[in-house]
């Protein structure tokens, strides 16, 4: 099967919390790195989700938030990761950010060129990807 998602985490689920509607699913890819979803009770019963499954998390780039630098703000976002600018590939309006994680993942975004001016971003630059958990969608084999 191929997605238009840019962001695709393989990996175990390490952590199921269920609740009345909603569940928080934690899945780990094989280099340690771990994201975090929200997803209906209906979608762990009618896809088998449990703790050791096999899943993967898909992410659109487009809902992908960066910031660089420290911050005294907090975020709500549940998806923080940290790593390093790879690359920076500039279209008209808006720009594909590239950032790989300690554990090897890829988080691609794609945000305004000039937030990528404003951010100072280029390949070895820290950058943090927001994502949030409501914005994972969950996929297992059949």
């Amino acid at each position: 099967m191929n997605v238009s998602a840019r962001n695709i985490f393989k990996g175990k689920i390490t952590g199921l919390v269920e609740g009345a509607v909603n569940a928080e699913v934690e899945l780990t890819t094989a280099g340690g790195d771990q994201i975090v979803a929200i997803v209906t009770e209906g979608s762990v019963k009618s896809l088998g989700l449990a703790v050791g499954k096999e899943a993967v998390a898909y992410v659109k780039a487009p809902w992908v938030m960066v910031l660089t630098g420290d911050t005294p703000i907090r975020f709500s976002a549940r998806n923080q990761f940290t790593g390093k600018v790879t690359s920076v590939v500039k279209g008209q309006v808006n720009a594909e950010v590239g950032i790989e994680l300690a554990g090897g993942t890829m988080v691609f975004a794609v945000i305004t060129n000039e937030a990528v001016l404003e951010l100072g971003l280029q390949p070895g630059v820290s950058a943090t990807a927001l994502i949030k958990a409501s914005h994972v969608v969950l996929g297992v084999s059949a």
